[in-house]
């Protein structure tokens, strides 16, 4: 990934680039331009969907045509096919979804180095003095014909978004899809933005809207012209954020200063509910086999492991533990997270999720050793690092605990998909 800028020149443009329908226009055009189906799912009612029997089935990418039935990205699967009793529904693939955001990546850094990718689909691009060199009908033209390039080379169709920062970019290129180009300087923020809902202005969700709405704030106008100290009052530091952005001031710094990794976990919403201790042990092993590994890989160690369950009443509890010293060992965050869950649970109560979560992160400058564990760490965390190395060369599934080998769970799990683990997702949740 490029490096971030911490402010754009002037005479820049600013491209926001965003895949429509990302996920199920990738597996629409792959079916038909490379196994040669006949039938386009971008034309008919049809969705992307996680495994029913799995608890996923939630709609994860819409068409055009299953939108016009109400169904919505993110609802149970169950109701949109109520909505739509003929809804075509197709399993994700992300690793086609991966190779797909390597390829428009790919595509946008021949054109500039200045690509900032954000998530799996979509990026800004930044191109630098164009201003006296090119008007903004002409670079009206240049993303048309950048746009067309991807449709065509890529099989799938972008929005672009252009202003001369990074906020009015993206919006703009939220306005009307699929397949179009817009604009959104300064000048057109009170015509363009101002008489949009709320709910559009990037950074405020479901929650931050309705809060808003309680405040007789229903449009970006409202809120760009709202008091300042009413909504200080009412949404803090968020909502000074959000009113900036209603003005049309630039996402910096807060979208793009990342600070390091405070914490790495995982989570496993199991198929069926866990109900004995040896299934549960299993969860545990293999959410902090991808932990330590996530550890190892950023040179990190951690002292403080803590342990989530949600029962099948969706009820939640978590505690945690302090290590004596720092590690970055599968073994000892799993015997930490078994302790932990001995506390937590009952033995009774049917388990829906289990996460394990890792915290008070230290730069991997070494260990403090006693008397008897410095033979068995230097041990294990060798063990561990040939492990790593073998699966980076050879896959995740080259080298597994014989636990595992009559065990249901993956021995690698959580949070995401392997394939979902090589991708791209950099966000904000003020929710």
């Amino acid at each position: 990934m490029a490096d971030l800028p911490v402010s754009v020149t002037m005479g820049s443009y600013i491209f926001h680039i965003d895949a429509n329908n990302a996920f199920l226009s990738r597996s629409a055009a792959y079916r038909v331009n490379v196994l040669g189906e006949k039938t386009d799912l971008r034309l008919l009612p049809s969705v992307v969907s996680g495994d029913q029997e799995k608890r996923h089935g939630i709609v994860l990418a819409k068409s055009i045509s299953a939108k016009k039935y109400g169904i919505k990205t993110g609802e149970a699967i169950l109701t949109a096919k109520q909505k739509c009793p003929g809804l075509i529904v197709i399993p994700p693939d992300y690793g086609l979804y991966v190779t797909a955001s390597e390829a428009l990546m790919g595509k946008l850094k021949q054109y500039t180095d200045r690509v900032i990718q954000y998530s799996i689909d979509e990026a800004w691009a930044v191109f630098d003095g164009c201003e006296k060199l090119y008007g903004q009908g002409q670079m009206v033209n240049f993303a048309c014909e950048l746009k067309d390039k991807i449709k065509e080379e890529l099989g799938f169709t972008v929005n672009i978004g252009i202003s001369t920062n990074f906020l009015l970019a993206k919006m703009a290129g939220e306005f009307s899809k699929p397949d179009k180009v817009h604009t959104l300087f300064p000048e057109e923020i009170e015509r363009k933005m101002w008489p949009l809902a709320v709910s559009e202005l990037f950074f405020v969700g479901k929650a931050t809207a309705e809060k808003l709405h309680r405040l007789g704030i229903h449009t970006i106008g409202e809120l760009a012209l709202a008091d300042e100290e009413m909504i200080k009052a009412h949404l803090k530091i968020p909502g000074e954020i959000i009113q900036g952005y209603a003005r049309g001031e630039d996402l910096q710094p807060y979208l793009f200063t990342h600070e390091a990794n405070k914490g790495y976990g995982n989570s496993l919403t199991a198929p069926v509910d866990i109900v004995t201790k040896e299934y549960a042990q299993h969860v545990m092993l293999s959410l902090c086999e991808t932990v330590g590994m996530r550890l190892r890989n950023d040179r990190v160690k951690i002292s403080v492991v803590s342990v989530h369950i949600t029962d099948y009443e969706f009820r939640y509890n978590n505690k945690q533990m302090q290590l004596l010293t720092a590690t970055d060992v599968t073994e000892e965050i799993y015997r930490a997270a078994s302790q932990v869950f001995e506390k937590l649970w009952d033995g009774r109560t049917p388990v829906r999720q289990i996460g394990v979560h890792t915290s008070r992160v230290e730069n991997n400058t070494g260990r403090q050793y006693n008397l008897f564990d410095l033979q068995k760490y230097d041990r294990l965390e060798a063990l561990n690092r040939t492990v790593d190395k073998i699966r980076e060369k050879h896959g995740e599934d080259a080298v597994f605990r014989a636990g595992f080998l009559k065990s249901n769970v993956s021995h690698m799990s959580g949070g995401l998909d392997r394939e979902r683990r090589g991708g791209v997702t950099l966000g904000i949740d003020m929710e």
